[in-house]
């Protein structure tokens, strides 16, 4: 059998340890395929197939069959019973879902849960304009390991845009600035930059405003490009250890 699984719920976080007492590291999604690398009765320990991120989730909630036809488009979609009453679960942004049935403007992905349709895109779909995405974050908390509407950090607000562009983009911010092209020596910034610091990455929404999941504000916001940079240097004693920009 292939070792290939994936998460059918809302999201989990995934734990350096197994156990809910451990750092959380990351977050797992709704259609994420993932490896099983070891498992007991309680936890399971998984290699996401989309940036080989490894931790530890329950061992609950996933199966190994599943053919995505659609993503979810919005910042989190929510899920209604067939009574079209709306449900306390959301699906976070990037979701993958199999649509099995439609109505007018619900589609079911699976047995008494479905979405608007407004909340979908096709899976093939391709977003290039990346501040569309970004913006969806606005104003959401700032929670580290977390890459949903229920909180994110700085490095899973980029990391976010590739996989839903499905294309492989790492995890953490360290291997982030590892795996990013050659740094651009800039005077004037434009959009698109990804400015990385250590242990933080902000994007440049234009020549003179970036975005970017902020601790000290706990939450995702816009800033100025200069103000910001001196703002870390002054209060995290941090200067920029790169400059890139954004490809897919």
């Amino acid at each position: 059998m292939k070792n290939n699984f994936f998460y059918k719920s809302q999201f989990s976080n995934i734990y350096k340890k197994a156990s809910k007492n451990s750092e959380v590291t990351s977050q797992i999604i709704y259609g994420e395929r993932f490896k099983i690398l070891s498992k007991n009765k309680e936890w399971i320990k998984i290699k996401s197939s989309f940036d080989n991120y490894i931790g530890f989730i329950k061992n609950e909630k996933y199966t190994d069959k599943h053919k995505p036809s659609h993503k979810v488009y919005s910042l989190k979609a929510k899920v209604w019973s067939i009574q079209k009453k709306i449900t306390i679960e959301f699906l976070p942004f990037g979701s993958k879902i199999s649509i099995i049935k439609e109505s007018k403007n619900l589609a079911e992905f699976e047995k008494n849960k479905w979405v608007k349709k407004n909340d979908l895109k096709k899976i093939d779909h391709k977003e290039k304009n990346f501040t569309k995405i970004f913006k969806l974050f606005l104003k959401t908390k700032y929670v580290w390991g977390g890459k949903t509407f229920n909180g994110i950090d700085c490095s899973a607000l980029l990391q976010l845009f590739y996989y839903y562009n499905n294309s492989f983009y790492p995890r953490d911010t360290k291997d982030q600035i590892k795996y990013s092209r050659k740094q651009l020596k800039r005077k004037v910034f434009k959009k698109g930059d990804v400015i990385f610091w250590k242990g933080h990455v902000a994007m440049c929404i234009d020549a003179k405003k970036l975005i970017h999941a902020y601790g000290p504000k706990e939450k995702v916001i816009i800033m100025p490009i200069i103000e910001t940079i001196k703002k870390i240097q002054e209060t995290a004693k941090l200067t920029v250890k790169k400059i890139s920009s954004i490809k897919y």
